[in-house]
């Protein structure tokens, strides 16, 4: 079950559930569209995958209990991203398609 992490990892902006700006990589590493798109350039920091937006968990409990009230989105913030590390990370890596690295 995905955690739907509270912030951006790189600026620190707020993503709640149903962010439409929300991305993530199959780690669920937690960005918003616009660092995951200009200064994360589609290569997570964390391990090197590309994202993809986040799906948001149903606020009503349409069938089986499967809904936010049961299954609330994350609150533990995560720490930014050094982004001097990350370039240097992301050269060798980033001219890779995401769905090949």
């Amino acid at each position: 079950m995905l955690a739907l992490r509270p912030n951006c990892e790189c600026c620190d902006c707020d993503l709640p559930n149903g962010a439409a700006n929300a991305r993530i990589c199959s780690f669920e590493c937690t960005f918003c569209a616009a660092c995951a798109e200009t200064l994360l350039g589609n290569v997570c920091p964390n391990c090197g995958g590309g994202f993809v937006p986040r799906p948001g968990r149903p606020a009503r409990d349409w069938k089986g209990g499967n809904f936010l009230g049961r299954y609330p989105a994350g609150t533990q913030p995560r720490h930014p991203v050094d982004l001097d590390a990350h370039r240097a990370f992301a050269r060798a890596i980033a001219p890779i398609p995401a769905e090949q690295r």
